[in-house]
């Protein structure tokens, strides 16, 4: 099939879109927050670079579906005061460079029962489903454990094992906004990454608030605790928004992220683009080792302006050593109550999710155009700051 014929067959028409989410849910009201520049930058990426049929339909439902739960949060902001209600208090986010146990630290940490995360199935349903009170199961809920269950030998559960009640990133939050860093490899191609480059990251930050304020009536929580690699680009946002906020900071060796980053950003390119051979693997790798160094500039030059003791730093070495020691310090250091029930469970969720249990991937960093004195050039700023724990 011609590319003139697959856009035919497939269209990105913001307008079309709209309509589809509109009917789908019966509602046209998308809030006050503004969406259409980043809709249609989005749709217009993928409309330059993705030329196979059924990975265009793929990113393109996922559009309409972004639309409809927008709309569908939207009716709940209106119709149900009581979320407007909910105080969040003092959360804690995680960030660091990607692959750096950023995901595991979260993981454990939201084992203890005071401990609120983003849940996978809850970042898929934000809106409330009709008639359905407060702390009881979503109808969707079932449907969704079964989906997942289907995926567990995949490539992509060997690098980021989900299921329904693990905690996810907040980006996938973020996506309902029209802004963030969407999938992941959208910020690797253009006119996105240049776009999100130059975006204001309150509005999306107090979007997002309003979607935990939603989550905590639906499911009360008491220390929320959220993570993602691109909370480094909105230190400053974060703290408007959340000003009583605190952070873990994970580190790790840029040599192991870079390439372990690549690989999953293959992977899920794959699963929603589909045939992406037409794209320069080379330029896609550096794409994505420029995006994370400048994340991580960005990051530590805003964390530098506000007081130290609201940041732990820990390594991805350390975390796989003395996983324990790691939460005592975060508690400590946030001064938080841990109770012998509470240190319990945290190490039960230790002894039975050792590392690796849900495999390995392995990587060739010659397939993505870098080589290990790329990496190490462009990471000196990091690698030669003896304030950070990267060695392994």
């Amino acid at each position: 099939m011609s590319e003139e014929a697959i856009n035919t067959t497939v269209n990105y028409d913001a307008d079309e879109l709209i309509a589809e989410a509109v009917g789908q849910t019966g509602f046209d009201d998308f809030g006050k927050l503004p969406f259409r520049e980043g809709l249609e930058t989005l749709l217009q990426t993928y409309d330059n670079h993705i030329r196979d049929p059924e990975g265009r339909k793929r990113c393109r439902d996922r559009v309409v579906m972004q639309l409809a739960t927008r709309l569908k949060c939207e009716n709940a902001f209106k119709t149900i005061p009581a979320i407007h209600e909910q105080k969040i208090t003092a959360p804690i986010f995680v960030t660091g460079l990607p692959r750096s146990g950023t995901s595991a630290l979260l993981n454990l940490l939201v084992a203890a029962p005071e401990n609120r995360g983003l849940l996978q199935w809850e970042v898929q349903f934000p809106d409330p489903w009709p008639g359905c009170e407060p702390g009881q199961e979503d109808p969707r809920y079932p449907y969704l454990v079964k989906a997942l269950e289907e995926t567990r030998n995949s490539d992509f559960a060997k690098i980021h094992f989900v299921d329904a009640d693990t905690p996810e990133e907040c980006v996938l939050l973020h996506a309902y906004a029209f802004t963030g860093v969407q999938l992941g490899f959208e910020i690797m191609l253009e006119p996105y990454r240049s776009w999100i480059l130059q975006q204001d990251l309150r509005p999306m930050y107090a979007y997002q608030k309003q979607q935990m304020q939603m989550l905590n009536w639906r499911n009360p929580g008491e220390q929320w605790m959220l993570k993602a690699p691109a909370h480094m680009w909105g230190i400053d946002a974060i703290l408007e928004v959340f000003p009583d906020a605190r952070f873990i900071w994970c580190h790790r060796d840029p040599q192991k992220v870079i390439p372990s980053i690549n690989s999953m950003n293959k992977v899920v390119m794959h699963m929603y683009a589909g045939d992406y051979s037409h794209i320069d693997a080379g330029e896609i790798g550096r794409a994505v080792m420029e995006w994370y160094a400048l994340s991580l500039e960005r990051g530590l030059d805003m964390r530098a302006r506000y007081p130290q003791e609201l940041f732990v730093d820990c390594s991805q070495a350390e975390f796989v050593e003395n996983p324990m020691g790691v939460v005592e310090r975060v508690y400590q250091s946030f001064e938080l109550p841990l109770s012998a029930d509470a240190r319990a469970v945290l190490q039960a969720h230790i002894d039975a999710n050792p590392k690796g249990k849900h495999g390995k991937h392995e990587y060739d960093l010659a397939e993505y155009g870098l080589t290990r004195e790329l990496i190490a050039e462009r990471f000196a700023f990091y690698t030669g700051d003896g304030r950070w724990p990267i060695s392994e």
